[in-house]
């Protein structure tokens, strides 16, 4: 039957021995669950995205042996216990109307192991050793680890395997002569470069037997120096299908390339041309991947023919329902996923289990349910940011009758500072997305209200989620008409001249640095635009997709200096995953960053400031305005006022903590609180 909302999305994929209901597959992602051994809450995590109708789901990556796991200790099929652990994940997702294939990913020289290996002995830029070169027996110790651990994915009850083949990992490192020196015969020409990937393929096939999912992740640009060419490419992708792959699935740039590829700031489908360019050259199913978040995008992508399929990550985590909502007309109540990196990549890099910055459940669903409440009480919540947000939908979703105010004339609180920056345009649809969900909770929404603690007196629980207010730094002179604080200028009243001091180096000081160096159209809005500010362009044009001249961004509209008083590096508190693109834009920018600085006064003529703690080198930078960002502090009035009453509120998000402005953890503790009430 076709269906009328994305007949393309649900159009089913026939790949012979088996038919996939619909064309979007989860990929995969590393959540950090597998090497914490609870197989009960991996089973439910996975169970939970199949019965929300996703076509096909692909773990993270598992280790086929110690050398080639990311991490020492990394999860994979090493024993009968493991595939008997791994039985209980699969059969739970068939049990569930679902699919599963086991990502086998060897890391090559970026585990971050001693004992790693690859092809020649090249140090990667992101992990701490040098790798052993591998002799030829060596290499078929590799060859032979990935068909085991393939053929007991099959013993699992997996429904397919995913060979890792892109971002740089250990396949990759053989295919290009930046991290291949050798000169044997996986060396030296590309048919012997090639021949490894080539290899694997052939003999997992071997291994699995023919009715069996085979997806081969292909880098199809690069985005390093001396990375492949597109011929290359293509003769790879034929020969990997020559090889017995059912689909090839496409991996945008490696690890450690300089151009951001899944952040928020990355225009949406950016590569999805990548991927279309290849239509054609092999017979079997093509997938595109990265920035693809909603069912209008994917079936866009599907509609204009750029891939068979389209693979989806983050959004998976951010609403387990993602297919199922498309399917049935409302994908306006789709929880979507800003890629923000904030709750999943930067856990992962801190050993931490992953989450959703906007959905706390995710990788969390045994411990955190929400249950119907036994008793329905009156719930008032006070403040529609984030925290109040989350707190008042999931406190509805358990049958509370919520009353939710804010002072503002629309919900959102601090989210809608955020979307006014340029690459966190994602920020709308999170917005719009609370607006919708606020309706079909029920929600009494009373905007534009301000309450005091009288108001609240009937209510049996009250959460007070009133946000922060700017730290005043006293500094001599700040109430000058040359100063204005960060509030100001990103709700786009203050007037900024063209030099500028931004006070604190923070996250929001990044964001108001980011929004006042801009003009005209955000390049996240306009892929030429953003190609251009990276340096990127397609691989068939040049290697790898790198231009030789390197980023060309748009010359800033402001002169900017960006201070703080800590003597450290700026920006060293930012997301661990993407702090590095924040400096990159500003310094393309040519934002001044200057630490370790004493703000001493400020004057018509500027900002005088001083060096370290004997207030060495007092200087006058001259400016036209100055910016406060100096942090914030919880807005606590309300909770005060009805503690001094003898009530007891619950007070989260900002007005709890106003440590940076920090929307993971206000939608978490909001989430949590509603969930015990």
């Amino acid at each position: 039957m076709a269906h009328t909302h994305y007949p393309n999305i649900f159009t089913p994929l026939d790949l012979g021995h088996v038919s996939l209901p619909n064309r979007i597959m989860m990929g995969s992602m590393h959540t950090g669950l597998e090497e914490r051994g609870d197989f009960n809450r991996i089973a439910e995590y996975f169970a939970e995205r199949a019965r929300g109708g996703v076509g096909l789901m692909v773990t993270g990556g598992m280790a086929p042996n110690e050398e080639g796991g990311v991490l020492p200790g990394a999860a994979g099929l090493f024993s009968p216990e493991d595939i008997a652990n791994h039985r209980i994940v699969t059969d739970r997702v068939h049990e569930a109307g679902g699919r599963i294939a086991m990502q086998i990913l060897h890391a090559g020289r970026y585990a971050y192991s001693p004992k790693c290996v690859a092809p020649s002995p090249v140090k990667s830029p992101i992990s701490p050793f040098p790798p052993k070169e591998l002799d030829p027996d060596g290499i078929e110790k590799q060859i032979a680890d990935i068909a085991t651990s393939a053929a007991r994915a099959r013993e699992a009850g997996y429904d397919g395997v995913e060979i890792m083949g892109s971002e740089g990992y250990f396949l990759n490192q053989f295919l290009v002569t930046h991290t291949n020196k050798r000169e044997d015969e996986w060396g030296g020409a590309y048919e012997n470069r090639m021949r490894l990937p080539v290899e694997v393929v052939a003999r997992v096939r071997e291994a699995v037997g023919p009715d069996f999912i085979i997806i081969y992740r292909l880098s199809m640009i690069d985005l390093v120096p001396n990375g492949s060419t597109w011929e290359e490419v293509v003769q790879l992708a034929k020969a990997v299908e020559a090889a017995g792959a059912s689909i090839i699935n496409t991996g945008i740039g490696w690890h450690e390339a300089r151009v951001p590829t899944i952040a928020t700031s990355v225009p949406r489908r950016a590569f999805a041309d990548v991927t279309q360019r290849m239509m054609g050259e092999v017979s079997i199913p093509l997938i595109t991947s990265n920035r693809i978040n909603t069912p209008e995008v994917a079936e866009a992508v599907l509609a204009e023919g750029c891939a068979d399929m389209v693979s989806m990550a983050r959004p998976f985590l951010a609403d387990a329902e993602f297919v199922g909502k498309a399917k049935a007309g409302r994908s306006a109540e789709i929880a979507p996923c800003i890629a923000c990196n904030q709750a999943c990549l930067d856990h992962t890099f801190e050993m931490k289990v992953s989450s959703c910055l906007v959905n706390p459940r995710a990788c969390h669903e045994t411990e955190l349910r929400y249950e119907p409440a036994a008793e329905a009480r009156k719930i008032a919540v006070v403040g529609a940011g984030p925290a109040g947000l989350s707190a008042a939908l999931v406190a509805a979703e358990r049958g509370h009758a919520v009353t939710l105010f804010d002072s503002a004339e629309m919900l959102g609180g601090q989210l809608n500072m955020a979307k006014r920056v340029p690459g966190k345009e994602e920020f709308f649809g999170l917005v719009d997305y609370f607006a919708r969900m606020v309706e079909e909770q029920g929600v009494d929404l009373r905007l534009g209200t301000r309450v005091s603690a009288e108001d609240l007196e009937g209510f049996d629980e009250v959460i007070v989620a009133t946000g922060v207010l700017p730290r005043d730094p006293r500094i001599p002179g700040q109430d000058g008409p040359n100063v204005v604080n960060y509030i100001d200028v990103l709700r786009g009243g203050a007037e900024v001249g063209q030099r500028v001091a931004i006070i604190g180096a923070g996250g929001i000081g990044f964001d108001v640095a980011e929004f006042l160096a801009h003009q005209g159209e955000s390049p996240t809005e306009d892929l030429d635009l953003w190609r251009k500010e990276w340096g990127v362009t397609t691989p068939w044009t040049e290697r790898a997709g790198l231009v030789p001249e390197g980023p060309m961004p748009e010359a800033p509209a402001r002169e900017i200096t960006l201070l703080q008083r800590k003597a450290q590096k700026l920006g060293k508190g930012l997301g661990k995953t993407t702090g590095w693109i924040h400096r990159a834009s500003l310094k393309m920018k040519n934002v001044k960053m200057v630490g370790g600085v004493n703000y001493e006064e400020i004057g018509p003529q500027g900002l005088k400031i001083s060096t370290g703690e004997g207030r060495e080198d007092p200087r006058w930078l001259e400016v036209d305005t100055v910016v406060l960002c100096a942090g914030q502090v919880p807005e606590r009035s309300l909770a005060d006022a009805l503690e001094a009453g003898g009530r007891s509120p619950h007070v989260i998000g900002g007005a709890d903590v106003a440590a940076e402005l920090d929307a993971k953890r206000a939608i978490d503790q909001g989430a949590r609180l509603a969930a015990r009430l």
